[in-house]
């Protein structure tokens, strides 16, 4: 797995984990890769921190390296971005593909107001985002398949 600092057009910044950088820009380019503040499908890789040599020799003599993502808090970060992502799918109806229809209905008061989740395709998110739908990607974790 990799972690990727990303930026969107609108200047946000956020990250997310990928089965490889061909998964990243294929997701991408599928349309699947999108801010989870505004919903931007324009996304782009930002600067991202290097590892760092702890100074310490790795089982293998090599200096050890680490980096946030891979530091010793790493398995407790996912745990707990998993405990988030299960709370919002535990409250929260599954729409499937009608998940841009449920939505504006949601909005547009013509539906009673609950928390969904489903799929959408690129250019419905995009209209969702057009039409002040608001709305966010569940988490991508690294054990989730691409």
């Amino acid at each position: 797995m990799i972690r990727y600092s990303l930026v969107c057009a609108g200047r946000h910044e956020f990250e997310a984990w990928f089965g490889s950088s061909g998964a990243f820009d294929a997701q991408r380019a599928a349309g699947h890769v999108a801010c989870p503040i505004c919903g931007s499908l324009e996304v782009e890789k930002a600067l991202m921190a290097p590892s760092i040599t702890t100074g310490r020799k790795g089982s293998e003599g090599r200096a050890e390296q680490t980096s946030p993502a891979h530091g010793p808090d790493r398995k407790q970060m996912i745990e707990a971005m998993k405990k988030v992502r299960n709370q919002l799918i535990a409250n929260a109806d599954y729409v499937g593909d009608r998940f841009a229809e449920e939505a504006r209905k949601i909005h547009y008061e013509e539906a009673e107001k609950r928390g969904i989740y489903g799929q959408a395709t690129p250019e419905e998110a995009r209209g969702l985002i057009e039409e002040g739908v608001s709305f966010a990607p569940l988490p991508v974790l690294p054990d989730d398949a691409n």
